[in-house]
């Protein structure tokens, strides 16, 4: 039971941690502001996390879960490969109002100087680009196309066009970002550029 308690404080813990997180960026997390949001002392917070870094690291994993919950639904979910690999996209791709983005950036920043929060981020980079690669895969069966290769070159895009959505989102819409990212990925998979469409049955079943 004892342990169960100790489990479940250090989830209220990441959950309190991702809210300032996602409010303030990772430079200004402080194991002090969420043990005082929390009414705890700070040093319970080094009880489960022994280091600020680790605390970091194990937030930004706990924020970006959800999204990871969703890519999983996709996978596992309807429809052909070719309409959960857009639907994957569609989940990647900076599209909506790129919230989850600005975690991202600021995650792939402080990565430069932070070991522990390099792994984890390097660990959910590797889960996408796995996920694409597979469904890439399925769709170019026989095609010739190396999966990795173009899993990488398609989150490679992404990525930037997040970059440009984010900090210049005037001069950068949703549409004109799904239009370019259809045109890409078909070029890689030798499709018409039509053959990529955004599947509504498939994202309905993932919100």
């Amino acid at each position: 039971m004892a342990r169960k308690s100790l489990e479940l404080r250090r989830e209220e813990i990441l959950a309190e941690a991702a809210r300032q997180l996602q409010r303030h960026g990772p430079a200004a997390l402080r194991a002090a502001d969420v043990a005082g949001a929390l009414g705890v002392s700070t040093a319970l917070i080094f009880y489960h996390f022994d280091t600020k870094e680790r605390l970091l690291a194990e937030t930004f994993g706990f924020s970006a879960q959800r999204d990871l919950d969703r890519l999983d639904a996709v996978l596992a979910g309807p429809g052909t490969a070719l309409e959960r690999l857009w639907a994957v996209l569609d989940l990647y791709a900076p599209t909506g109002d790129a919230s989850g983005w600005v975690l991202w950036i600021d995650g792939w920043s402080a990565a430069q100087r932070d070991d522990a929060l390099r792994a984890v981020v390097g660990r959910l980079d590797r889960r996408w680009k796995r996920a694409i690669a597979s469904l890439v895969r399925e769709v170019a069966s026989g095609g010739g196309v190396d999966a990795g290769a173009a899993a990488t070159r398609i989150t490679a895009l992404l990525d930037g066009l997040a970059v440009q959505r984010v900090v210049r989102r005037e001069a950068l819409g949703a549409a004109r970002v799904r239009q370019w990212v259809r045109a890409f990925v078909a070029g890689e998979l030798g499709l018409p550029p039509d053959a990529i469409l955004t599947h509504q049955s498939v994202r309905k079943g993932i919100e």
